[in-house]
């Protein structure tokens, strides 16, 4: 390894999970953002780390047949998208090996089918998103967007692609608009959330908006077709500013004739076309018979609670928000579904009553720290079938070895359903049998 400062000429022989290439240069391996694998590069070493050095891409002497150029001109600053630079059956193969080799390495473990990739739009997809807003001094001026690549800051960005409309076009004149009211420094975040029929704005205020400010954003979104809405404190507190006008937000999942309302700070899934996708896949390979009983882990708004109780006798949804308990059930009345109850629970805890009841399925849909706890109690329920969809590769396949290696079930199939295109983030569906 050359001195710091020197910068230094290597192949690119992989690329990590967040999309960083990776050079080998003396013992330690070197991240380079923006490299991508097969490429020779000239890179700037920088950041030394116990195992691990980060570098900067200077420039790239033989380019990848996958590189493209990437169409987002915040594209290397912005945070939001890690692999534009990448063509998109290259970011779907790269995605299918992050998956594949954590379920080998971690799992120890591989499925008897690989699924094909669930895919769907890749621009405009993203329905749910918040941006950060800040008062920048040196620019004098507000700027919201997605914070940047490894900094604290916001982006300076006028637009995203990746947003659906026409949240694309909103974070220059967000900025513009909160930079004309009195809360330019006490106003932190928005929360943009899109439904079917209606899109709307969350402004986290920290001081109240006086009547000026109300205007202003009463404007703003009516120029937008927004319905906004204001936070001064926590998620509970979040009302619209016109409650006799304001339009439910909700989305259909057509294959199952069932609605989903959601408040627009709840968690949905972003890209309403995979999240088809993946709930028509994860029903599908459960193959559920009429009289099942049917439990539902980290259930949120209904999202596979619902259509499992299309198909199924009963379903139990669980869930640790009681907020988003009492809107599922509320979604199952609407819908018409009486065979679906729903209970609030901390899942992180063991010893819940319902796992001393007979289940013939389990679907699990936890956070990015996965569902070991209810994953080891697996064993006394002894569902027929666990359908497990995962955030995060790595506690997937943690999970998957405990299922595989310790309650002797079989991984029936895996596959990836990319949520998220031109990130490194990987959704991944899963699907296991009792031997």
């Amino acid at each position: 390894m050359t001195a710091d400062g020197a910068s230094e000429v290597a192949r690119i022989v992989d690329l990590s999970h967040d999309g960083y290439g990776v050079a080998k240069l003396g013992e330690r391996p070197v991240f380079i953002p923006g490299a991508l694998p097969g490429e020779r590069v000239r890179l700037l070493p920088r950041k030394r780390r116990r195992q691990y050095r980060l570098g900067d891409l200077v420039e790239i002497i033989e380019p990848s047949e996958s590189r493209v150029e990437p169409p987002c001109e915040y594209f290397g600053r912005c945070g939001g998208c890690a692999i534009q630079h990448l063509d998109y059956p290259a970011q779907v193969a790269f995605k299918e090996s992050t998956l594949r080799e954590a379920l080998a390495r971690i799992g120890a473990v591989e499925p008897e089918t690989w699924l094909p990739p669930i895919t769907g739009p890749e621009w405009n997809y993203r329905r749910k998103a918040r941006l950060g807003v800040r008062y920048v001094k040196g620019k004098q001026r507000v700027l919201a967007g997605f914070k940047e690549r490894a900094t604290r800051y916001v982006t300076d960005m006028g637009s995203c692609s990746v947003l659906v409309q026409p949240f694309d076009q909103l974070p220059g004149p967000l900025g513009e608009m909160i930079g004309q009211t009195g809360l330019e420094r006490r106003l932190p975040q928005v929360e943009m959330a899109a439904g079917e029929e209606a899109r709307a704005v969350v402004f986290r205020v920290l001081d109240d908006p006086k009547e000026g400010d109300l205007k202003l954003f009463a404007d703003f979104g009516g120029r937008w077709n927004l319905d906004v809405y204001l936070q001064p404190g926590g998620p509970g507190t979040v009302r619209p500013l016109d409650p006799d006008h304001a339009r439910p937000l909700f989305y259909r999942l057509a294959d199952f004739d069932v609605a989903v309302h959601f408040a627009p700070t709840d968690f949905i899934q972003v890209n309403a076309r995979v999240n088809e996708g993946l709930v028509a896949e994860a029903l599908r390979l459960l193959d559920l018979r009429p009289a099942d009983r049917v439990l539902d882990l980290y259930c949120g708004l209904g999202n596979f609670s619902l259509p499992l109780a299309r198909l199924a006798g009963q379903v139990l949804g669980v869930e640790g928000d009681g907020g988003l308990v009492a809107r599922a059930a509320a979604n199952a009345r609407r819908n018409g579904l009486q065979n679906a109850a729903f209970e609030a629970a901390d899942l992180n805890q063991p010893g819940w009553s319902f796992l001393r009841e007979n289940w013939d399925a389990v679907v699990l849909d936890p956070p990015r720290s996965g569902a070991e706890t209810a994953v080891r109690q697996m064993g006394e329920v002894s569902p027929r079938r666990i359908a497990y969809i995962s955030c995060h590769p790595a506690t997937l396949a943690r999970d998957a070895k405990i299922l595989v290696h310790e309650h002797g079930y079989r991984l029936l199939a895996a596959g990836i359903a990319d949520m998220f295109p031109h990130t490194h983030h990987v959704e991944a569906v899963s699907v296991f049998a009792h031997s």
